[in-house]
């Protein structure tokens, strides 16, 4: 498959290609450090800010993991079904055509660079606390973690996946290690002198349940990370399936213990409005220690994600590059693996957002497509399952069309809800969208001509 495709390039970039070596291990650290990062710092405070009540704030946090299994139910179908690296753009394009796929490569390629960024940016907040001496050097130590994970991916995908597997790890037992901490100390934290605020009714529940709801789903995005490199899995029909529900089901009982942790230490009254509730309770638990040992593991912890939007970000500009929507030269790869152009690009826009400050105005227009970006995929289910019911399927979504419906019908009540509490940026979203086409036309004039 991979030679067909390159077989439409010049010769000139050529000289190697994507390296079939992967496997579930891989699978499920990319998932787990592409899902799990600054969203479950700071989004229980804002959680439970809305829904003062237990089993409210645990219940949003479970159909948040449903929604994201229901997800991975249908999106394991396209990823063995279409094994190509390159993320939901592949089967956007594969389905809808060229201009479809562009939206979706577009849009998942810049929020994965400036997700690169943003992370970058806090781990170098959080040293800074750590060591002041870096107080006023937090621009360039994030770049440095860009360039550094960079590097070690240009050497080939051995060393990526490596670096992959290692943080990943690393990542899961610092939060098991905090969870372990809040439930052997905890629960001897003294009373909130502050009355629990009183849990919405009526209407005001639903709109705080919506609310909360699209948080908990920011919060579990990057479960489909295995998918964005389908053409290097050894065995993607069976690899696919079994790291996409082994890693989202990884990041629900990680995210239901430490949610359940943290209200073990802290009454919801304490947890509401925090910032970093995780740090809070940190500080209960190990006193004036609490807050430098909370964000040493943080750190720990958000490296793996730092590297895995590297990784992805070079397959989706990469994959994009092989359909002509960029420079063919960004099809490049050398002898290990690595898509060096496509590598290079994305780790220049990393570094131009941290420079330039802009990542959390961009994050924040481009956040509306991602689940664009996730209901297009579960249209693609429908309209492949119409138009080509006899193509290899190694694996068909359980529950068609059930479950493939209610995840479309989440995601459009989701992208409902976001245009009606962030009507601002969901306006920027619809503009850019309108300007894509123009400069869609543009690229594929300039790409022809190479």
């Amino acid at each position: 498959m991979q030679q067909a495709a390159e077989a439409d390039l010049p010769s000139l970039v050529k000289p190697g290609r994507l390296l079939r070596i992967l496997g579930v291990g891989f699978g499920l650290a990319v998932i787990i450090g592409n899902t799990i990062g600054a969203g479950i710092l700071s989004s229980p405070g804002t959680i439970a800010g809305r829904l003062p009540n237990g089993w409210l704030f645990i219940g949003v946090w479970i159909i948040g993991g449903l929604y994201a299994l229901l997800g991975a139910i249908s999106v394991a179908e396209l990823g063995t079904m279409i094994p190509k690296s390159g993320g939901q753009y592949v089967f956007a394009h594969d389905a809808l055509g060229d201009y479809a796929g562009f939206i979706v490569g577009w849009s998942d390629w810049i929020s994965t660079c400036g997700s690169s960024a943003f992370i970058s940016l806090i781990i170098s907040q959080y040293a800074s606390v750590l060591f002041p001496a870096l107080a006023t050097h937090t621009n360039a130590l994030a770049i440095t973690t860009v360039v550094f994970f960079g590097f070690l991916q240009w050497r080939g995908i051995r060393w990526g996946s490596g670096v992959q597997n290692v943080t990943s790890l690393l990542k899961a037992l610092a939060f098991i290690a905090l969870v372990i901490a809040c439930f052997a100390m905890g629960g001897n934290a003294p009373a909130s002198a502050a009355p629990p605020a009183e849990a919405p009714h009526g209407v005001s529940l639903f709109v705080a349940l919506i609310l909360a709801l699209q948080l908990v789903i920011y919060t579990y995005d990057g479960w489909t990370g295995v998918i964005y490199f389908s053409e290097e899995v050894q065995d993607p029909d069976r690899d696919i399936p079994r790291s996409m529900f082994g890693g989202v089901l990884s990041v629900i009982a990680i995210y239901l213990l430490v949610n359940l942790a943290v209200l073990y230490v802290l009454p919801i009254s304490e947890i509401a409005g925090s910032d970093l509730a995780l740090g809070k309770a940190a500080r209960v638990i190990f006193g004036t220690n609490g807050d430098r040992i909370f964000r040493a593991l943080m750190i720990l912890s958000m490296l793996s994600a730092v590297n895995a939007c590297q990784l992805m970000a070079s397959r989706v500009l990469f994959a994009m590059s092989r359909d002509r929507l960029f420079s063919v030269r960004g099809a490049r790869a050398n002898k290990g693996g690595t898509p060096t152009i496509a590598l290079l690009l994305s780790t220049v826009v990393a570094v131009l957002f941290i420079l330039t400050g802009t990542v959390d105005q961009v994050g924040a227009v481009v956040a509306f497509f991602f689940v664009v970006n996730y209901g297009i995929s579960f249209a693609v289910v429908f309209v492949l399952r119409r138009r080509e019911p006899d193509r290899r399927r190694p694996y068909r979504a359980w529950g068609y069309p059930w479950t493939t419906g209610l995840s479309l019908l989440g995601s459009i009540a989701f992208l409902a809800g976001a245009v009606a509490s962030d009507t601002r940026n969901s306006l920027y979203a619809v503009i850019v969208l309108a300007a894509s086409y123009p400069v869609f036309r543009l690229t594929r004039r300039l790409t022809a001509s190479e």
